[in-house]
């Protein structure tokens, strides 16, 4: 049975790709790793589920998770999330600041990074330093 998500792109391809690219694999991973943390560690209905969801995956708790991330990343994860920031980007957030915003599209663009280039490993690692001490 093929897979269900394909990813056929190579590094070389994948280093191509706008960082804003990245940002917007990232946002869906992320999401999808969030939504399914909630539904295997609570019983909550829907929209219970959705209003704890926003709060893993708004800009600001982005951007603090980023934070708290940083002395774990390596250089090259570094280097992905500083072009992941610095993407010049059109959108003016609504409900956060534009820091906040810049930094949250760098968190999300490594780990869309991570999703694409197939680091199933160190995504995880990553993925679960964010759920710690929810």
């Amino acid at each position: 049975m093929k897979k269900l998500i394909e990813r056929t792109k190579n590094e070389a391809e994948i280093n191509t790709l706008s960082p804003l690219t990245w940002a917007y694999v990232g946002d869906s991973v992320y999401e999808l790793f969030i939504r399914m943390h909630l539904v295997n560690t609570t019983k909550l209905k829907p929209h219970k589920l959705h209003i704890e969801a926003i709060k893993y995956v708004k800009a600001k708790a982005q951007a603090d998770i980023l934070q708290k991330l940083d002395k774990t990343l390596t250089d090259k994860e570094k280097e992905i999330v500083k072009r992941g920031r610095n993407a010049e980007n059109h959108h003016l957030p609504k409900n956060a600041t534009v820091q906040e915003y810049m930094h949250s599209t760098g968190f999300e663009a490594l780990i869309g990074y991570l999703y694409l280039t197939k680091q199933d490993e160190r995504l995880g690692e990553i993925l679960k330093l964010c759920i710690q001490n929810d």
